[in-house]
């Protein structure tokens, strides 16, 4: 609770006094010494602007201010309202208004705190329902995710929802589940999500933003899997050869996924993902060109190992190359503009300025034009 709503000043004196008493000999006790006891005082100070406006007024200020982008004004608003209006008509309006004004703000624990309290994940509805997915986020930006895939799980399993709701509390529960380390089980959440989907008689009825994130999601699960597995040319040509053959596995895996989010065609699932298959390329490029060869190799053996080696580096170059081109074409034509476009259209650049340094002429081999839609590993 923001410390500018309220003043609250604690100053507890207790006075012992000592008694008196009556009898056939009267005679007084001797006067005990007072004592004071003082606490510290504990303070949040009013918001003296504020404290004369009704709950209409605050309202209407707290919304005019929100409209205003001015979100730390409206989060003052609705919180006075919230906090000295409970029986005000906008109470739970504002509740909620206020979360999202903290959640502008990037201020989690408050958004929370807000959220928290409207929130009914089991059995609510309109806001309630929606303060609950609210309240899943904060928790998520707090870093407490088993937390909110409790929350998750529990609306995804509310069979009184439309299955848009569902679907899309199922994908956040497994990216949720994802972030809490545990990678087998959000893979088998997130491939609920897209069985259900690919099962809709009519998929209009769901938001195609879910099932692309779900599809996204699994082939960050499998791009993880990939990152874990190092090149090591001390371990002898044999176990590099086994490492590299099972990284560019895991590599198809992700991509497979990658273009079924590709597929689904909401924009910013099918950029990003685009942008990551081109990244993965790009990674393994930097993993081969800056791996010395395996120290059994001779000088002539060694020669060969690198020549074979720039072959696939130039495969790798253009295979990247042409996967971020197709990614930004597909961004400019959907009007898509977000974090993943500007890294693309780095990356490109880079990869292009890589491969025109790379003076050998000789013509690529044919996999090097493969299309990327080809069906990969899953």
């Amino acid at each position: 609770m923001s410390a500018t709503w309220r003043k609250w000043v604690l100053v507890g004196v207790v006075g012992l006094v000592g008694c008196k008493t009556t009898g056939s000999a009267v005679r007084e006790a001797p006067e005990r010494p007072r004592q004071e006891v003082h606490f510290d005082p504990v303070s949040v100070t009013a918001d003296l602007e504020l404290s004369e406006l009704n709950d209409e007024e605050l309202f209407a200020g707290g919304t005019s201010a929100f409209a205003a982008n001015d979100f730390a004004r409206a989060a003052r608003y609705f919180g006075r309202l919230v906090d000295f209006h409970p029986q005000s008509k906008h109470r739970n309006e504002a509740l909620y208004n206020a979360g999202l004004s903290y959640e502008r703000l990037e201020q989690w624990e408050e958004a929370y705190l807000r959220f928290s309290e409207l929130a009914d994940a089991e059995k609510g509805t309109g806001d309630a329902l929606d303060a609950a997915f609210r309240m899943a986020e904060t928790q998520y930006h707090l870093g407490r995710f088993t937390d909110a895939a409790k929350v998750l799980g529990t609306i995804a399993a509310r069979e009184d929802l439309p299955v848009g709701k569902r679907l899309e509390a199922q994908v956040q529960q497994g990216v949720c589940e994802l972030e809490s380390g545990q990678p087998e089980k959000a893979e088998a959440t997130l491939r609920k999500v897209t069985t259900t989907y690919e099962g809709l008689p009519d998929k209009d009825e769901v938001e195609d933003y879910f099932p692309g994130q779900a599809h996204f999601f699994i082939g960050e699960i499998y791009r993880l899997h990939y990152e874990e597995v190092k090149l090591d040319p001390e371990k002898g040509s044999d176990a590099l050869a086994n490492d590299l053959n099972y990284k560019a596995e895991l590599l198809l895996s992700a991509q497979g996924n990658y273009l079924r989010a590709i597929r689904v065609g909401n924009g910013h699932w099918a950029t990003a993902a685009g942008s990551q298959i081109g990244a993965m390329y790009e990674n393994l490029y930097e993993h081969l060109v800056n791996s010395p060869a395996p120290k059994e190799l001779d000088a002539e053996e060694a020669q060969i190992y690198r020549e074979e080696l720039r072959k696939k580096v130039r495969v790798l170059l253009t295979k990247s190359i042409n996967i971020y081109e197709r990614t930004l074409e597909a961004a400019e034509r959907i009007g898509s503009q977000n974090a993943f476009v500007a890294k693309t259209r780095k990356s490109l650049e880079k990869m292009k300025a890589l491969l025109l340094a790379d003076t050998d002429g000789a013509p690529l081999p044919a996999e090097a034009t493969e299309p990327a839609e080809s069906e990969p590993h899953t």
